[in-house]
């Protein structure tokens, strides 16, 4: 069984608890792109975890994680990541974390870079919003095919992967030059970084497609783990305000690293209501104190920058919109109790654009033309953090829940009320 966990906004719709859920009935759970630059935050009862570059299902002790082929790795974050929930008592090692040998590193200067770059765009009021983490960057590096892959770690003595080495520092030290006016960066430490790294990592990089492979044609239950949502997909999100790799269901398969399997199952994650991180066309978005109100009751500041989140009402046409690229079967709809407190629930039902509306998602280049259509349903108001059955639930939520559901076209088989791995309710 073959399952994929996606976000079907802007991300930051609460997948890594959705994840930690799945996990407990998987075999394997391995992330398929992106890098340190979203976090999963994932409650049990040790505690609260972010998680930037782990799978949520390292949380999980009989489950094997695995960082796939399409990501990008920051490997002196994933060291401390390690080493931070191992204080806590988890463990980690090479039988329960497989990094590909296919995966891209993301070398010391890209995050000297991207903050480089979003510096000179921010002077010019252009920034993208960066996680300055240099994610792009890695990306770039990668398909200029200037970069290096786990797997070169193993391979440093060669001649080949040096010769590389010295081309990349090369051209990379010409591109910062000359563009930033930096200080060249010395071959030396270059090789020293890359040999610490093979000294602390090189256990745990291996042919993930072949292990994946085994597992799949055994029977094993493997859930890949997206990062962010569809709105942020490279190709079909919100360009050029997205990510730099394809966070869309479809490509699960191929970036974890079995691209020859198919998907059996696709759970779409949406938050009850609508947030996004960073910089781009947010048709639905709330401003002043009702915003206030909202950011604060949902504590929506981002797992890994901690940056305030931008909020609004649940917004239908991009919801609808993220369902069809996600390809999605079933819906976890994620943090309903934060719009206890509301006397009446707003949603956007609709976009006004150049005097006309619309259920559809318009194309990113007029998305900022679009005006939020809203409308209101009759609020709760009752603390419903305990409820764990949905009959129980007050009939002004279900009527919401199953609002939305009809809206977007697609079943909503989870609702959660709560950051406790508990606080799932299963329709």
């Amino acid at each position: 069984m073959l399952t994929a966990v996606t976000g079907i906004n802007w991300g930051d719709e609460g997948k890594g608890r959705v994840i930690d859920l799945l996990a407990e009935h998987a075999d394997v759970v391995a992330r398929y792109q992106g890098g340190n630059n979203a976090g999963h935050t994932v409650v049990t009862e040790q505690g609260k975890f972010i998680l930037n570059l782990l799978p949520s299902g390292i949380l999980h002790p009989d489950v094997v994680c695995v960082l796939g082929a399409g990501m990008v790795i920051d490997l002196d974050h994933l060291a401390g990541e390690m080493d931070a929930i191992e204080e806590r008592g988890v463990k980690v090692g090479s039988e329960n974390l497989k990094l590909s040998d296919k995966a891209t590193i993301s070398m010391p200067w890209h995050k000297v870079q991207d903050g480089l770059e979003e510096d000179r765009l921010a002077q010019k009021g252009a920034a993208f919003g960066s996680t300055r983490r240099g994610i792009a960057y890695a990306y770039s590096d990668k398909y200029r095919k200037k970069t290096l892959r786990l797997g070169d770690l193993l391979h440093l003595d060669e001649k080949r992967v040096q010769d590389r080495l010295h081309m990349i520092l090369e051209s990379k030290n010409l591109e910062l030059g000359g563009c930033y006016h930096q200080e060249p960066m010395s071959y030396d430490a270059l090789l020293e970084w890359c040999r610490m790294q093979a000294g602390q990592f090189a256990p745990y990089i291996c042919d993930v497609g072949a292990f994946l492979q085994q597992a799949h044609d055994s029977g094993k239950r493997i859930v890949l783990e997206a990062q962010l949502g569809a709105m942020r997909d490279i190709d079909y999100g919100i360009f050029p305000f997205t990510s730099s790799s394809n966070t869309l269901a479809a490509y699960a398969p191929l970036g974890a690293g079995i691209p020859n399997c198919r998907l059996d199952h696709v759970v779409g994650v949406l938050k009850a209501y609508s947030t996004c991180v960073g910089e781009g066309p947010f048709t639905c978005e709330l401003f002043g104190e009702e915003a206030d109100k909202l950011r604060e009751a949902g504590g929506e500041y981002g797992a890994a920058t901690g940056r305030p989140r931008r909020v609004g009402p649940f917004d239908l046409p991009a919801s609808r919109y993220g369902v069809r690229m996600q390809g999605a079967d079933e819906i976890a709809l994620t943090k309903l109790d934060v719009l206890s407190g509301m006397k009446e629930v707003p949603l956007c039902v609709q976009y006004e654009l150049n005097g006309a509306l619309t259920d559809d998602f318009p194309f990113p280049a007029i998305l900022p033309e679009a005006k939020p259509v809203f409308r209101t349903m009759p609020g709760w108001n009752c603390d419903i953090s305990g409820v764990r059955r949905y009959e129980d639930l007050p009939k002004e939520a279900r009527d919401y829940v199953e609002t939305v559901e009809k809206a977007i076209g697609c079943h909503i088989s989870y609702v959660s009320v709560g950051a406790e791995r508990e606080a799932i309710i299963t329709r």
